[in-house]
């Protein structure tokens, strides 16, 4: 008789493979709390923040600069604009293209305020695209950090 209990055969053979099954499926759980989890962890903190240390990107061919000068004057390139031709100023500067970036720089002493009033004063023009310009510097310092030398040019001596 084939398959009987007498054949020497044992079916109930270890099975020596591990079942990955449970883990995985505790894995997938753990994941989906995380990333649950992790937005709410966030807190916005009052922060001073130092010097940009960052690589400067490169600039386009005809950058169009307003400038926030110390007595909260407005210029676009070098020329003076009034707060209320701001818009038509802008417009003309780019001939209606509002998907060009503009580079927005400001003097030291202008209060946030006054930065935000005229970011305010872009978004109702259209204008969404802005860059914020700022001077390279160490962190240790907030000074402008030293000029280096092309490559393969020794830096010149300081007396």
């Amino acid at each position: 008789m084939a398959g009987g209990l007498d054949s020497g055969e044992d079916d109930l053979v270890d099975n020596h493979e591990i079942n990955v099954t449970p883990f995985i499926d505790v894995m997938l759980v753990l994941l989906i709390i995380f990333m649950v989890a992790a937005p709410l962890s966030t807190v916005d903190v009052a922060v001073d923040l130092p010097v940009s240390t960052a690589k400067p990107q490169p600039r386009p061919d005809k950058p169009l600069f307003l400038t926030i000068r110390a007595d909260r004057t407005l210029a676009l390139g070098n020329d003076t604009v009034a707060p209320g031709h701001l818009a038509g100023a802008i417009d003309a500067a780019t001939n209606r293209d509002r998907q060009q970036r503009l580079f927005l720089r400001a003097d030291k002493s202008v209060p946030y305020g006054e930065l935000m009033r005229v970011m305010n004063m872009l978004r109702t023009a259209g204008y969404l695209k802005v860059a914020l310009v700022g001077l390279e510097g160490t962190e240790e310092t907030g000074r402008p950090a030293p000029e280096q030398p092309p490559p393969g040019q020794s830096a010149p001596e300081r007396r």
